[in-house]
């Protein structure tokens, strides 16, 4: 299994215990009930040391949902950060999280209704 991979399952996997009642999608879908979340793909480069592999990158989660004011989507947002920041870091695949911290987060108008976004950087080592 890529890192890649391992780490869009994993976030899916948080996400989707976390947010009860809320689907998860590892890409964005063409048609969903809002609200739903959306973990985008990772942006991945090298990280190894001399003797493992290793990736570094940024993983964003976006969260949409409707209504005039983002009452309810704070709260899924901050639900969310969470998640992925206690998520195990065993991914899976031989890969394993050593770092993951959450770098910006926002909520902004879009549409009808609110998108959240929150932006992470993670640093993982294949263990072999």
């Amino acid at each position: 299994m890529s890192a890649r991979e391992a780490l869009q399952a994993a976030c899916v996997a948080a996400l989707e215990t976390a947010l009860e009642g809320v689907r998860v999608f590892d890409a964005p879908p063409a048609r969903a009930a809002l609200p739903h979340a959306v973990v985008d793909e990772p942006l991945l480069g090298d990280w190894s040391t001399k003797d493992m592999t290793g990736r570094e990158g940024r993983i964003a989660i976006g969260l949409v949902d409707r209504g005039e004011r983002p009452g309810r989507l704070r709260a899924l947002t901050s639900a969310a950060e969470d998640a992925l920041l206690a998520m195990d870091a065993d991914l899976g695949g031989g890969w394993r999280v050593v770092a993951l911290q959450l770098l910006r987060s926002r909520i902004v108008r879009g549409g009808d209704g609110w998108v959240a976004t929150s932006d992470f950087r993670v640093r993982m080592l294949r263990e072999s």
